[in-house]
Order: C-alpha cells, then structure tokens, then sequence
C-alpha cells in the first residue's frame, strides 16, 4: 500500500456508486445536488461539482433538466460512461484531448443544464467546463465572459418555443397564449424570471417576436403603441414577478432541506399563536378553512384580472 489518503471527492464518490450498485438509488432517483452534497458531506462547492462531475463520466448518472441529476439505468451505464483520462492541465486545447470537438452549442447546452438542475448561481465558466471535461480557458474562444453565456442561454431557452405563426383572431385570446407560453417557459426554467431585466432589457433576439406579438395584437385593436407597449411590459413583469419565486423556492428549498409545505408546517404553531388574539379575524378564517397555495391558479387569476383591466381601453380603443 502507498499509504496516500483516498481523496474526499473519491470517497463521496465510492459512497453514492454503493448506493447506486446495492438499489438503495433507483435508476432515476435523483442523487444529491452540489449543494446538498456540501451540506451533507462538510465539503466546498467545488469537491461536490468534483463529484458529480466524476459520477457522470463513469456513467452512473445522468443530468435531467428541471429533476436534477439521477441514476442512470444500468444497460445505459456502460455505454454512457466516458473513458478514463488523466488529469490535464489548463492550457490550450488540441485534438487529443478532445476539446476539439467543442463547440458554442455544447457550452450553451452545457450551461442551460447547469442552471436547470442546479440553479442559475451553480453556473460559472469553471463548472460549464468540468461539465464538459474541459479547460476553462477553452471556453473563451466561445463566449465572451459568464454575461454573454448568459445571453446565449437566454436566447437558446426561448428560441425552443416559438410562439404560433397565426395568432387567434380575438385580442384577449392571443394575449392570453404568449402569457401563458412565457409563464411555461418560466416554468421549464426558473432561472430564467431572475436572469431577465426589465429595466435594462438584454438584447435576446428570440424575445423580440413575443414583443411583436404583444404591440401588433393590441394595436390592431384600437391602442396606440406607446399604450400597447406599456401594456406588454406591465404583462411581461407580472410574469416575471411571480416567476422569480420559483428560482427563489428551489434554493430555500436545497438550503433548509425542507419543500415549501414542510417549511410551512414548521411556522404554524407561530402563526396560531397571533391569529389566537383576535386582532385579524379574516384571517384566522381562512385559517380555519385552509388555503392551497398554487403559483399556477395565481398567475392565472393574475392574468384574467390585467386583462379585464385591459379590456374597456382596448374597446374603447377599437370603438374611436
């Protein structure tokens, strides 16, 4: 024996493939995340992405965007697992290590799942890099810096669900399907909401056409298009406004360990207590009768209420 220590990473690594090996992680349970893997095993960010990064290239796991990273089936085992190499330093690429072959998509692809199954705070050059097996450096012949990866997964997500080439022909109706298909892509990724500027609006050439949509659809009613526009951006933030919560949700929840139902169940005995005084009634009612929180009824009900809103100026709009 060399009498070394077997590195941390690897005896992470060795614990999650026992698990793996022996069924106590099923084919497409979902293993730990970085975060969770630093909180459970004591280690930095960097050793947990070390061993995901390791798990993969040996085929016992796979990246599923919006699940996470989960157990690879074992008939595929064999045929994912990448070729052990060894160690290279940063350095220029070349064909024999591989990075050849890299290219912007497989970065952007690369990202994207990152930020899908980690969150966006997960993504940096170094970690799209291990997650290709390649050195960071490499990745600068392709993107800029992380602000023009990040156009460039904002472009990507939106580009995969073009809105319909014909609009339904009632104003209320078109709004409805281009807020609806930005509230699902919020819902594929929601890192997304957080990453988007209202303020200082990116240029993302795939976002232009739901602009389009919106101006062309409320002009052709009556609006003018400063009106027309104000209105998009309000639907726009209204959307994004709700949707940051799930970016937000999903660290609480690697954080604390706990959903959102168990972390309400814990403030409970705190929020009886209050509503024991007496001082707010309605809500000690709703308490009595319960609440189910869904942010899908509420984007939904959010929605229909802007869009009454909407409707007498866009009537009156048509009517002049």
């Amino acid at each position: 024996m060399s009498g070394q220590a077997v590195p941390r990473y690897r005896q992470i690594v060795d614990e999650l493939r026992r698990q793996i090996e022996t069924g106590e992680l099923a084919p497409g349970d979902r293993v730990p995340s970085t975060r969770e893997i630093t909180k459970q095993w004591g280690v930095a960010m960097a050793t947990a992405t070390k061993v995901l990064t390791e798990l993969r290239r040996e085929g016992m796991v796979h990246a599923m965007p919006g699940v996470g990273t989960v157990v690879e089936a074992p008939s595929r085992r064999v045929r994912n697992a990448r070729p052990t190499a060894a160690p290279r330093p940063e350095g220029p690429p070349d064909a024999s290590s591989g990075q050849a072959a890299l290219t912007l998509e497989r970065i952007v692809v690369a990202a994207v799942t990152v930020a899908d199954t980690e969150g966006l705070a997960a993504v940096s050059m170094r970690r799209v890099a291990a997650e290709l097996g390649v050195a960071t450096m490499s990745l600068y012949r392709h993107v800029a810096d992380k602000d023009d990866l990040l156009m460039r997964m904002m472009d990507t997500v939106i580009a995969e669900h073009p809105l319909p080439a014909d609009p339904p022909a009632g104003w209320r109706e078109a709004i409805e399907l281009a807020a609806r298909q930005l509230w699902d892509l919020f819902r594929r990724h929601p890192w997304l909401a957080p990453a988007l500027s209202v303020t200082r609006p990116q240029m993302i050439t795939s976002a232009l056409p739901y602009s389009e949509w919106m101006l062309g659809t409320l002009h052709a009613h009556g609006l003018d298009l400063h009106s027309a526009f104000t209105a998009h951006l309000m639907l726009l933030n209204y959307a994004r406004g709700i949707a940051v919560n799930l970016e937000a949700e999903r660290e609480a929840e690697a954080h604390s360990g706990l959903d959102s139902e168990e972390w309400m169940d814990t403030q409970e005995p705190a929020l009886l207590a209050i509503l024991a005084t007496g001082r707010f009634p309605a809500l000690s009612r709703l308490a009595t009768t319960g609440y189910d929180f869904d942010l899908d009824a509420v984007f939904e009900f959010g929605l229909q209420r802007l869009l009454d809103g909407l409707a007498p100026l866009v009537n009156e709009s048509s009517a002049g």
